[in-house]
């Protein structure tokens, strides 16, 4: 038996990188798993398929429980449709993993390059996105007793870090994201819900870029036990994907 069967696990951003080997692993541990993702398709076995829907067959082959979602985060209506998703399919929601997010490509530019229209999306998708996720997610937690929302966000976040400067949008979104987690925590810990921000690491995924330190494998792996193991005493904090507690 897993450590999480019988739970239901929400993973957004799950259509590769950090996201779907998280959706792997969970779904290894015994959670069902809503898959989401509003990205584009990829060719399968019966024609094209979305890239969450990939990902869900992939689950389900290895006799694993999951469902696809390609609803954007970045809408209240999406965010509700998504938890929604998981209480029509498993009847509940236990844990929330917001790892949709986007590095601006303009971030790049430097000071005196600044694109403000990039910059509200990035809020919208890497701050606001987590929690209007939140508030959906927690609209459903009664039963569960493990209750837990994981967000993934960045050292870069880190304000007592920060000394090489530039990445204005990524650095201030993820900060923010930061916030609102710190924040989540103090606001639902009467409802019993663990609310952490996690570092995954410089790792080789599309965002990281293939110069990164570390395979997605060895941070998912990481992410995967902590998450595994977060109790109420663990809400508010900021991990790295080893478990270490990282400064804001």
């Amino acid at each position: 038996m897993g450590m999480l069967d019988g739970k239901t696990a929400v993973v957004t951003g799950a259509g590769r990188g950090i996201g779907r080997g998280l959706a792997l692993h969970l779904a290894r541990e015994g959670a069902g798993v809503v898959v989401n993702d509003p990205g584009g398709s990829v060719r399968g076995e019966g024609g094209d398929l979305s890239v969450a829907e990939q990902v869900a067959e992939e689950i389900r082959v290895g006799s694993g429980r999951a469902m696809a979602s390609t609803d954007s985060v970045a809408t209240w209506e999406g965010a509700r449709a998504i938890i929604q998703t998981a209480m029509d399919h498993f009847g509940r929601v236990d844990i929330l993993i917001n790892n949709a997010g986007i590095y601006p490509a303009s971030d790049t530019s430097g000071f005196g390059h600044t694109n403000y229209a990039e910059w509200m999306t990035a809020f919208n998708i890497n701050t606001m996105a987590p929690l209007k996720m939140a508030e959906a997610f927690a609209q459903h937690i009664t039963r569960s007793k493990k209750k837990s929302i994981v967000t993934l966000t960045s050292l870069m976040a880190s304000i007592a870090d920060n000394s090489s400067g530039g990445s204005y949008l990524y650095r201030s979104s993820k900060a923010a994201a930061n916030m609102v987690v710190k924040s989540l925590a103090v606001d639902l810990r009467q409802k019993g819900i663990t609310s952490v921000a996690f570092h995954p690491g410089w790792v080789q995924t599309d965002m990281g870029g293939p110069n990164a330190m570390i395979p997605a494998a060895q941070s998912v792996s990481g992410m995967r036990k902590v998450i595994s193991n977060l109790t109420l005493a663990d809400s508010g904090k900021f991990f790295d994907y080893e478990g270490h507690v990282l400064p804001w």
